[in-house]
């Protein structure tokens, strides 16, 4: 389950766009809760922490600590490059310099704004990302998880384990064979 960042809402329509992702998070959340309740939890803070983004904001302004008139997070085309960058390059090392130029920022500001655009920091979204593009390999074709790894920029296997683990409590093993139908 991927959370696709959405565009800065229309203005006058901040409330209902909050909403609307809010909503989606919750739904998500609601959905993996009996099926992995990492996931489950990792939406519900994301619901949360943009509550407490918006709570902290108030009806004034910017945010504490921001200057009036500063962006937020991404635009749309600096979103889009971005996982677009990160898309085709899952297998390879991808730093947060490479990104900050691709969406013409200073790294300092990048992290910010990404954060404030995906819910979580590059490197959380970078290793998200090829944790689900080897859960699509691990079900769509018949390759090691050895193979699997290298090819989802992981270091080894451990690495891949390891990483999966963390993201959805079992082995990637385990999580195959409960998942995997053999063609035939």
């Amino acid at each position: 389950m991927a959370i696709e960042p959405t565009a800065q809402p229309a203005p006058g329509r901040h409330a209902d766009g909050l909403a609307a992702i809010i909503v989606r998070l919750l739904d998500d959340a609601g959905k993996a809760l009996d099926v992995d309740r990492t996931v489950a939890r990792n939406r519900i803070a994301q619901a949360s922490a943009l509550l407490r983004a918006e709570r902290d904001l108030g009806d004034d302004g910017p945010a504490r600590g921001m200057a009036p008139g500063t962006r937020s997070g991404l635009a749309p085309w600096q979103i889009r490059r971005v996982k677009d960058h990160i898309e085709a390059h899952l297998h390879a090392t991808v730093r947060a310099g490479e990104l900050a130029v691709i969406s013409r920022l200073s790294v300092s500001y990048f992290g910010t704004a990404f954060r404030r655009s995906f819910g979580e920091s590059p490197r959380a979204y970078l290793m998200r990302r090829r944790v689900e593009h080897a859960q699509e390999m691990m079900l769509m074709t018949d390759q090691p998880l050895s193979q699997i790894a290298l090819a989802c920029g992981f270091a080894d296997q451990a690495h891949l384990s390891r990483r999966f683990r963390q993201s959805t409590g079992t082995s990637p093993s385990a999580w195959r064979r409960a998942r995997y139908q053999r063609p035939g």
